[in-house]
């Protein structure tokens, strides 16, 4: 990293603003556009320049293009820290610059809750043939079937299902588990999955209303947490996983059940996709930060969409904080 490109870079207020921004999340350069108020090929200039300088990093996925910080206050290079630091300062004593930034982030939790408000409606619209809209990602049978075989034999013991659904995988479990905590969102989602596990003794499973961004348990409440086609519902899936790990004990375990990265877009619009599954490296990096020892994931190669099982054992130590400065959360579970 070199000082004349970086203080170039940080020589004009929109770039400084998009610092700000990613320091606390990863962006769409759409919603980054849609924030400044500005067209996405200016907005993508600033973003050229600052990657130039070493201060951000793009991600393309599918035909959106994200963007991240390079840089923090903690990370290395030297001189990536202190502009890190710099721009916290700058928030913090200069009010202008605070009444601007918060500003952004309060424009950004509108975006957000208008996109979570129409997935909630298509969830809403689907619950009831929700099972047969999953097997656009493949038949369920080889999939749980390879989701035991990853686990590898181990009891879930308590099992947080995240996103249950119709309850499908909370079943499937629930004679393995000592109990499931099954999760999601949508009531009308629990109103089917509670039809559904009605034949289960009662107190082995529970049923609760709430949002995978703020999970309603205490830490360590759990020795697996499950992800079974649910992640990529996510507009922040980091946040997400920090939750999850939050809530595992040390030495449980997560299991996400989801798409390998692909090309569909329109998923993003037909079935309300936030992200276009995952690559192996990107969840590699998600479990990492959240606090999981990744393991080798299974992959179940389809037509046109592969299914990928990643799984990881939580560390000692506290999961990272994430803090969530938008009230627009995503829509599943």
């Amino acid at each position: 990293m070199r000082i004349d490109p970086l203080l170039r870079a940080l020589s004009e207020p929109t770039r400084l603003r998009i610092m700000r921004l990613l320091a606390h999340m990863e962006l769409a350069v759409g919603e980054l556009a849609q924030v400044l108020g500005q067209s996405q090929p200016r907005v993508s200039r600033h973003i050229r320049i600052l990657c130039d300088a070493g201060l951000a990093e793009r991600r393309k996925e599918g035909s959106w293009v994200f963007l991240r910080s390079a840089v923090g206050e903690r990370s290395a290079p030297p001189l990536g820290a202190a502009a890190a630091t710099l721009l916290t300062i700058a928030e913090r004593d200069d009010a202008i610059f605070a009444a601007r930034c918060a500003e952004d982030r309060r424009h950004l939790a509108a975006i957000r809750a208008a996109r979570e408000a129409s997935a909630e409606a298509y969830f809403a619209r689907h619950a009831q043939e929700w099972d047969t809209l999953r097997l656009l990602h493949g038949a369920d049978e080889p999939v749980e079937a390879a989701l035991l075989n990853a686990l590898d034999g181990r009891v879930p013991g308590r099992l947080l299902d995240v996103g249950t659904g119709t309850g499908r995988m909370a079943e499937l479990l629930a004679e393995r588990a000592s109990h499931v905590t099954a999760l999601d969102k949508s009531p009308e989602m629990l109103r089917i999955a509670r039809a559904r596990l009605q034949s289960f003794p009662a107190g082995q499973i529970d049923l609760v209303q709430g949002d995978f961004m703020a999970l309603p348990f205490a830490e360590s409440m759990f020795d697996t947490v499950l992800f079974h086609q649910v992640l990529h519902f996510a507009q922040e899936p980091e946040t997400v996983l920090a939750e999850a790990a939050r809530v595992t004990r040390e030495g449980g375990h997560i299991a996400v059940v989801d798409l390998a990265a692909h090309e569909r877009e329109e998923l993003r619009e037909r079935h309300a996709h936030a992200r276009l599954g995952f690559s192996d490296e990107q969840m590699l990096v998600l479990l990492t930060d959240a606090g999981f020892e990744p393991q080798a994931p299974t992959a179940l190669p389809g037509n046109p969409l592969t299914v990928k099982i990643w799984t990881g054992r939580r560390g000692s130590g506290t999961a990272p904080v994430i803090e969530a400065h938008t009230q627009g959360k995503a829509a599943r579970p």
